[in-house]
């Protein structure tokens, strides 16, 4: 298996990839055009990236089946495009969790304590201990968070240990679950702004939380508060967010925000260069040698897995079995063809096959196939199944949604 990794990647990556007899090509220079080009001529299987965009244009002739992205989002990557030419695409979920919530809490830390204020001021000779002594402190503030995934819940004894109140909002929390957790639930986004004197934002980027931080909410949020993002940048309406620091004195410590460099080195000369209410950073929340390493480890298994049996974990473009209606599950003697006969009839019938899972019994004599189907079979299709000798018994379960 060929494996060419369009990023930079730990060596501990690139030797695991090999120990398990794959060819390696490390690029990390490779984008655009170029990384299009590249695949078509290495007949590469698997694409491992980081921040590199991969777009629709890349695929035609190439041999590419599984893209690798070595972090969390996959926003960089067409994903629909992939699915569309049968590309898996997966990602690596959780690795850098420790790394972002260490960030964050450091920028809140920045935020309230003006820290890269008071450096800049030292390395132009100045002391100016009398505006750098005001700040409001962390022990017995609140903090808001919006989402609750692995970043978000790593916030949390992180913020206890400095003696913060802790609210959240995420769609998939319950009452229950918030006490598991010993927070405060919150019902949306805008309970968070009311409640909290510091507000974090660890949210994946969806068609619903596309913008969805816009003037509603910082209109909600405290004047003087502190608004940390280290999610994604087209979360919040940057522009809702820049009125807000200019009207209320809000503080905000940025890993990501609109205009920032697409490559490793660039310049920036947007509008928050010059806003002193703004405290940010160049992208870094996932960049620890801790967590690069975790997340290396975790492509090598994506590889591991993915040669040995065909699936690979962590898959974010596989249709989920809730969109089938009916299941079809068919009993069968192991014997070639008897699979193809099946596949003939729902053919002839026009129904779709979403899934199939195919498992052989002991002495691989007999096996039960269970194919997910985009509708219902009539009768006189399962007795055609039945025909075939070598089907023990065909039959069909409706799907409740």
């Amino acid at each position: 298996m060929k494996v060419l990794i369009a990023d930079k990647f730990e060596k501990s990556g690139v030797d695991g990839l090999k120990a398990l007899g794959c060819e390696v090509l490390l690029e990390p220079d490779l984008s655009g055009d170029f990384l299009g080009a590249r695949l078509k001529e290495s007949s590469a299987d698997v694409l491992v990236v980081r921040s590199t965009k991969v777009t629709a244009a890349m695929f035609p002739n190439t041999k590419l089946k599984l893209i690798i992205r070595a972090g969390a989002g996959v926003n960089t990557i067409d994903v629909e495009a992939a699915s569309q030419v049968g590309i898996l695409v997966t990602n690596c979920p959780g690795k850098n969790s420790i790394a972002v919530a260490e960030l964050a809490m450091g920028l809140i830390l920045a935020c309230d304590r003006r820290i890269p204020d008071n450096v800049i001021e030292l390395r132009a000779g100045k002391w100016n201990k009398k505006t750098f002594s005001k700040a409001n402190g962390l022990y017995g503030r609140t903090l808001g968070l919006i989402g609750l995934g692995n970043i978000g819940q790593e916030m949390i004894p992180r913020a206890k240990a400095f003696g913060m109140q802790v609210v959240a909002f995420s769609r998939w929390m319950t009452g229950d679950v918030a006490a598991a957790l010993n927070i405060g639930p919150a019902a949306n986004e805008i309970e968070v702004a009311k409640l909290s004197d510091v507000i974090s934002v660890h949210v994946p980027l969806t068609p619903d939380t596309k913008g969805f931080l816009s003037d509603k909410f910082f209109a909600a949020v405290k004047p003087g508060a502190i608004f940390v993002n280290t999610s994604r940048a087209e979360v919040v309406d940057q522009a809702a967010l820049e009125k807000a620091i200019a009207e209320k004195g809000i503080r905000a410590g940025l890993d990501v925000f609109e205009g920032e460099p697409a490559g490793a080195e660039g310049t920036y000369d947007g509008s928050l260069k010059d806003n002193l209410g703004v405290y940010a950073t160049h992208h870094i929340g996932a960049s620890t040698e801790q967590a690069q390493e975790a997340v290396a480890a975790e492509v090598v298994r994506i590889v591991r897995e993915y040669s040995t049996s065909g699936n690979a974990p962590n898959v974010v473009n596989v249709g989920k079995k809730e969109a089938a209606k009916s299941l079809l599950v068919v009993r069968h003697l192991d014997r070639v063809g008897v699979l193809a006969g099946v596949f003939a009839v729902l053919k002839d019938e026009g129904v779709n096959v979403q899934e199939v899972e195919n498992v052989v019994l002991g002495g691989a004599k007999s096996a039960i196939a269970q194919i997910s189907l985009d509708k219902s079979l009539t009768h006189d299709a399962l007795l055609k199944m039945r025909l075939d000798p070598n089907v023990l018994d065909a039959s069909l379960l409706e799907l409740s949604k």
